[in-house]
């Protein structure tokens, strides 16, 4: 009996021991490499690419996780670096990262690489291949400097020509248990936040201050990504602010799947929480919730444009703003707009299924869209406390649907302004939904729903009349009006 305790109390005395080891390595700081000491000046006018790398490379070579320290107060000129393995890269508070703006600081990286669809992650001023237990933290600022890659600005479109040459700022691919918190991106010239093909990720409280009028400066692309958490982060953009990709030549590295968004406060002239265009690999698990888009081109966007699936997708408890903007912008203040479209004639296209929306408020110039078009077709649509309320505040032209991209129907289809349009749809179940007309009805705005081709469709608890009462019914489906129960 009393070697049966000792034996006990020494199992229970060594798993005391693991345990007590196993915190103080969790409250442990990791060790700091300087910057400074491999040669960094911090005045924004020297480069210090070169110096801030060989930090990187020493810290990555060194045992267990390493901050590199980017101090505050300081500004560091660089151009491309590859960040590695087991790092905490750490930009101080009042430190900023600024991108090189000369081509030559690029060496390998031409113009077309740079611009190519599914870009490598070379193309980037912070990139990693295949990266393991990376951070990049702190309360300073990487500064894109986009003013100083436009070309020029278009007052009649309103918007930045870019030059040939503007990298992204962050590409990491490939890489698995990664951690970006607190830093702010700001003036990205291109995409901000490029995750290819990584595997547990997870981001918060991230600040992107990018410009509104900047074409392709996307918030945060997670592309072929599994296992990502994305929260509590401002996202300012001039295109989509989060966006879900499977983008060509990639399938290496799967779908995208089991990515969370909440919390997130965004502003884009284009869409706010959006799935595609690019859907060349099955996209599925995806939770939004808890987000206010305070304006965009749309709000709620899944764009199927290739021939995966999209499915499992659920927005919950979402407020938006949707309104037109210039021409160039895709999307035309779209509530929510779910499409099925294949990119040209010919090519096969997937399937968006089993998509949830619920409680979820916002302002609009343009409809709720539930759509297949060009022979594809979306199934198990169902809304669950959606009020939307339907005006137009802007003066850019209306009355059309945007499509784009593809060339199998019109790009951007004239089309009055339904609050709900649904075509091409099997089992689109509205609950508990509620649409208004504003202040300023143009006579394109029709009626509550206007359904085409559907089956299976329900409207329960659901109330909203015709923006014009006295000229057009409530809901109408196939033409006639609907004698379905409310």
């Amino acid at each position: 009996m009393t070697a049966a305790l000792d034996r006990r109390s020494l199992i229970g005395w060594l798993a005391a021991c693991v345990a007590a080891a196993s915190a103080r390595a969790a409250t442990r700081k990791p060790p700091v490499i300087d910057v400074h000491d491999y040669g960094a000046v911090g005045d924004g006018i020297t480069s210090d690419t070169l110096a801030i790398q060989r930090a990187v490379d020493a810290a990555a070579a060194s045992y267990g996780t390493t901050r590199v320290l980017l101090r505050g107060g300081h500004s560091y000129l660089t151009g491309p670096l590859e960040l590695k393995s087991g790092i905490d890269f750490h930009l101080a508070k009042d430190s900023v990262l600024l991108v090189s703006v000369r081509p030559e600081d690029y060496a390998g990286f031409d113009a077309g690489t740079l611009q190519a669809a599914g870009i490598s992650a070379k193309g980037a001023v912070l990139h990693a291949t295949g990266a393991k237990g990376l951070t990049i933290s702190g309360a300073g600022a990487i500064d894109g400097r986009s003013p100083e890659f436009m070309e020029r600005y278009d007052p009649v479109d309103e918007w930045w020509i870019p030059k040939a040459f503007r990298p992204r700022l962050l590409v990491l691919e490939d890489c698995e248990d990664v951690t970006l918190r607190d830093v702010t991106f700001q003036r990205a010239p291109s995409w901000t936040v490029h995750l290819l093909g990584c595997r547990r990720v997870r981001v918060e409280r991230l600040q992107i201050r990018n410009a509104l009028d900047v074409p392709n400066c996307d918030g945060i692309d997670p592309d072929h990504c599994q296992d990502v958490e994305i929260r509590h982060c401002h996202i300012v953009c001039g295109d989509d602010a989060i966006v879900v990709k499977t983008t060509a030549g990639h399938d290496k590295y799967g779908p995208s799947r089991n990515i969370t968004v909440r919390d997130c406060v965004l502003e884009t002239q284009d869409s706010g929480l959006k799935i595609g265009t690019e859907t060349t690999q099955d996209i599925h698990d995806i939770l939004f919730e808890r987000c206010e888009i305070v304006t965009g081109c749309r709000g709620l966007c899944i764009q199927l444009r290739d021939q995966a699936d999209v499915h499992h997708v659920t927005f919950r408890d979402i407020r938006f703003v949707a309104r037109y903007h210039s021409a160039p912008w895709w999307g035309r203040g779209e509530a929510i707009s779910f499409t099925a479209i294949p990119r040209a004639p010919g090519k096969p296209i997937g399937t968006i299924h089993d998509i949830r929306v619920e409680n979820v408020t916002g302002r609009a110039e343009n409809s709720i869209r539930i759509e297949g078009l060009g022979g594809a077709r979306l199934r198990d649509i169902f809304l669950d406390r959606v009020d939307v309320s339907f005006s137009r505040w802007t003066g850019y032209p209306g009355t059309v649907f945007d499509n784009r991209p593809t060339s199998t129907v019109v790009p951007l289809e004239t089309h009055r302004t339904p609050a709900i349009n649904i075509r091409h749809a099997d089992g689109v179940t509205l609950t508990r939904c509620r649409i208004g007309w504003g202040e300023n009805i143009p006579a394109d705005f029709t009626h509550a729903i206007e359904a085409e081709d559907v089956t299976g469709f329900t409207a329960s608890g659901f109330v909203g009349g015709a923006a014009h009462p006295g000229r057009d019914k409530a809901i109408v489906v196939d033409g006639a009006e609907w004698k379905g129960h409310n």
